[in-house]
Order: structure tokens, then C-alpha cells, then sequence
């Protein structure tokens, strides 16, 4: 077991990561002196892990109110719609603003249930407990919460922590590959936009990280958190540094809205989006072929899609231009010097749509 804290002042709280995490839960609402607890989950999660969040829940206090949502699995139900599920689940819970919000499930669910937690009486407390891999060394880390509108991902939302992190290794044991290589995306990023000795070692043990081995694992999830960490420490809002956390982001965000949500898992749209990305470095005179050629390799070892096809360029160009790091209506994408170090710039129209013909979009 490793524990991490994310310093934020009197706001930081700690990240548990380690196999047998999950038992952890219950000690932790101990801790901070929860009144009354609202879970929240979705179909396929809780009848895997529901159980035990509950059990380590009683046993440390017994006495303590919980209660249970369940949503439906999948990023097309990250709306309003399902907000308003768990906040009418909080009302018949009686949760009060020494409540706790617990989210239980992947990215999907933290979004959803820390924005929830936000809004509830003007905001109460929660704590991650990411069952992905991807949402254990990204998303569960730095307080942003949100749901997607038709007109684009995570338009709606608010930065709000959590209390506490609790990333339990062992559960990635019950994923699907194809959600543990989504969450070797975003794993990916971090070596692109900011160390390349972590680059070089994915290059040298991915296959032990896409077969969980749980020495490679236990590194890659604490790593990851360090870095994210330390980002959010320097820029907690995304005003400057954080950005650099959405490499790939803009040109996966597109993909994932022309889609419907509904084809690619967010991290297969990251990873073409970070091999496009680092296209346009390459188009703008930044990145070299050979490093291009590297990013490319170390996606396609992973089993992730590293090209699109079959999608309207205007329509792509329309959605990347409501993209949050936009500004005055001007598309700007995180890009590469070399590996291991990213900046914020716009590009010019024509060296994107060069990246797109490259990338197979018509």
C-alpha cells in the first residue's frame, strides 16, 4: 500500500493506493466524521464491488446511515438526466451537509457523482474509489467534475476535491481488456507531456502492464498520481500548467461527440488523439518523425486504435473549436517539443486538416 497526498492546504487529502484498498473506505468516513453516506454506483460495478464497499463500511461503524444509487454503465448516460438520479437519491437518503457522497465505479461515475457532490446543498464532501485503471491514475485525482452536453464533453461542471482517493489494484483484475487498454491511454499521456524516462519504461514493460502484472501496475498507478499531483498542486483550476493534461483530449473529445459517446471508450479516443497530436507537432516543426514514430509504436502495443476514419472534417473542426482550452472561438491543443515536454499553442487550420488527412478522417 502506498498513500500519496495531493496538497492543497487545508483542502489536501491523500490518495491510498495498493491491492486491498477498498477495505479502507469504511476507516476513512470514520475519519472525517460522515453523518450519512449516499453511494454511488452503476450496473456493472455494483454487483461486482458493492458488497464490499458496504462490509468495510459497517465494520467500522455500523451505526452509520448508507444508502445505494445504481446508474446505468456508459458515458452516453454522463447528463444531467442522471444527475438529477442522485441528487433525488440524496433527498431520500436525508443526506445533510455533513453527508458524504462515495463514488464507486469509473470515470463516469466519479464525474457524475463529484458533481453531484458539489451541487448538493451548495456542496458537500465525497471520496473516489475508481474501479478503472484509467480513472485510478486520471480522472479520480484533481477535483474535476462534470457531465457532457450534446454540444460537447464535460461542458458542464465544476472543480470540486474529493476528501480521499482510494485506488484499489485489485479490483482491475475483473476488467475487460479493452477498458484496461483505454486506461493505458491516458498512462501513455503522462510520459508524453511530461517524462520520458516513465516514456521509456512503458516502452520496455507494456506488455506486463496490459497483463496487470502487479509489480508494473503498483509503479505505473503510483507514478501517474505523483505526477497528476504535483500538476494539480501548481495550477489546481487549470490556468496554466493543467492544461497539459489534455494532450490527445482535443482531437479524442471530438471523436467521442461525432460517435455519439457511444462507439470508443475515452481512452481509445485519447490515444488517437495523442498520436494526432503528436502529428501536429510534427506538421508545426516541433516533434521529430522519430519520436512521432515512437508514440505511435508504444499505442499500437497496447492494442489501441492510433487513426479514424469516416467522420466529417467540418463537423470535427466545429466541435474541437468548443473545446474548453479554446479561446475567442481559436482551437488551441496541447503539443510536444520532444517527449517528456508539452506546451499549450493554436495551430493553423490547414496543418490540422493535414493531421486529419494523415489520420484517415475522409
Amino acid at each position: 500500500m502506498k498513500e500519496l497526498t495531493v496538497d492543497l492546504g487545508q483542502r489536501a487529502y491523500p490518495i491510498h493506493v495498493g491491492e486491498g484498498a477498498l477495505a479502507l473506505l469504511g476507516e476513512e468516513l470514520k475519519r472525517l466524521k460522515a453523518t450519512r453516506v449516499l453511494l454511488v454506483t452503476n450496473s456493472t460495478v455494483g454487483p461486482l464491488y458493492e458488497r464490499a464497499a458496504l462490509q468495510s463500511i459497517c465494520k467500522a461503524q455500523p451505526d452509520l446511515p448508507v444508502a445505494v444509487v445504481t446508474l446505468p454503465d456508459g458515458e452516453c448516460f454522463k447528463d444531467l438526466h442522471h444527475i438529477e438520479k442522485i441528487l433525488s437519491a440524496a433527498v431520500d437518503a436525508g443526506l445533510d451537509r455533513k453527508s458524504y457522497i462515495v463514488a464507486l465505479g469509473g470515470g463516469v461515475i466519479g464525474d457524475m457523482a463529484g458533481f453531484a457532490a458539489s451541487m448538493w446543498m451548495r456542496g458537500i464532501d465525497f471520496i473516489q474509489v475508481p474501479t478503472t485503471l484509467l480513472a485510478q491514475v486520471d480522472s479520480s485525482v484533481g477535483g474535476k467534475t462534470g457531465v457532457n452536453l450534446p454540444a460537447g464533453k464535460n461542458l458542464i461542471g465544476a472543480f470540486h476535491q474529493p476528501r480521499s482517493v482510494i485506488a484499489d489494484t485489485t479490483v482491475l483484475k475483473t476488467l475487460p481488456q479493452r477498458e484496461i487498454s483505454a486506461g493505458v491511454a491516458e498512462i501513455i499521456k503522462y510520459g508524453m507531456l511530461g517524462d520520458a524516462e516513465f516514456f521509456a519504461y512503458l516502452e520496455e514493460n507494456m506488455a506486463a502492464l496490459c497483463a496487470l502484472d502487479a509489480d508494473v501496475v503498483a509503479t505505473v498507478v503510483a507514478r501517474c498520481c505523483e505526477m497528476k499531483k504535483e500538476i494539480v498542486r501548481e495550477d489546481e483550476r487549470e490556468s496554466g500548467v493543467r492544461a497539459k493534461l489534455n494532450l490527445g483530449h482535443t482531437f479524442g473529445h471530438a471523436i467521442e461527440k461525432l460517435t455519439g459517446y457511444s462507439t470508443w471508450l475515452h481512452g481509445e479516443a485519447v490515444a488517437a488523439g495523442c498520436v494526432m497530436a503528436a502529428m501536429l507537432s510534427e506538421e508545426l516543426g516541433y516533434l521529430s518523425e522519430e519520436d512521432v514514430a515512437r508514440v505511435k509504436a508504444l499505442f499500437e502495443a497496447a492494442g489501441l486504435p492510433t487513426c479514424i476514419s469516416g467522420l466529417s472534417m467540418d463537423a470535427a473542426m466545429k466541435a474541437m473549436a468548443s473545446d474548453k482550452k479554446s479561446v475567442a472561438g481559436v482551437t488551441r491543443f496541447v503539443l510536444m517539443k520532444k517527449i517528456g515536454t508539452s506546451f499549450v499553442q493554436e495551430a493553423p487550420r490547414d496543418k490540422i486538416e493535414s493531421v486529419m488527412i494523415r489520420s484517415g478522417w475522409y
